[in-house]
């Protein structure tokens, strides 16, 4: 019975106001003051999310924060565990109304609207990931994931990012993202924001991918031409 209260309670979590799940990504678009669109995307997945801002025209990188995350009712509470902006919000959390229905994310009081993308479909790696492991000469090296210091992946069903950061120095080192598929194990990534280096926005990478025993084995070329094997974990 108690294993059936818990399983009913993370249901509950990741479900928002009148039965909609706030699982999968979301948008919003908006103009600086200089008149440049500039795109910002949330990705939810169970228990984690991520919000990037980006210039909607060059790809050129603004922002992005991100945690864990809860809801109750109508009242969210976040969790940083990252911001490429204020390392002191690092460990602090919040907490907030959010309006959702079918197609539409608002936070309460605010002009901040943002409209579905996806609902976690068509693509089959939904979810945040640690990278846990790397293959070299065909000898694996795992990577202890409950350390500070995490390279997460965050899927909803079209959208992806990454982000490397350290939740003990609050340092934040580097993200990317923009749109995947999956088709049968071919999973191609199309890079629409990289905080370390701009050219590398419009690149379509494809790589061979495997789900073996739950883990996620990602192997091709990395955006620099190097050969990589990487072995992503489900974060639980």
């Amino acid at each position: 019975m108690k294993n059936i209260k818990l399983l009913l309670l993370s249901s509950l979590l990741s479900i928002g106001l009148n039965g909609q799940s706030l699982i999968g990504a979301w948008e919003r678009q908006d103009t600086n003051e200089q008149g440049e669109k500039l795109k910002s995307v949330l990705l939810f997945a169970d228990g984690y999310q991520v919000l990037t801002t980006y210039n909607a025209t060059t790809g050129k990188f603004i922002q992005t924060n991100g945690g864990t995350w809860s809801l109750e009712g109508d009242m969210m509470t976040k969790k940083i565990e990252f911001d490429s902006e204020n390392s002191n919000d690092v460990g602090e959390k919040s907490s907030f109304k959010v309006v959702i229905t079918e197609h539409s994310l608002t936070i309460a009081g605010t002009d901040m609207v943002f409209t579905r993308l996806d609902d976690g479909t068509p693509g089959s790696l939904q979810g945040a990931w640690l990278m846990s492991g790397r293959v070299r000469d065909g000898v694996r090296q795992s990577r202890d994931t409950s350390g500070p210091r995490k390279t997460m992946k965050i899927l909803s069903g079209t959208r992806f990012q990454w982000i490397a950061y350290n939740t003990q120095t609050k340092q934040f080192m580097g993200t990317g993202g923009g749109t995947y598929t999956t088709d049968n194990e071919t999973y191609t990534e199309n890079i629409e924001f990289f905080s370390k280096d701009d050219t590398r926005v419009g690149a379509h990478l494809s790589f061979n991918y495997q789900l073996k025993e739950g883990d996620w084995h990602h192997s091709g070329l990395s955006s620099k031409g190097d050969p990589i094997y990487e072995i992503w974990s489900v974060r639980n």
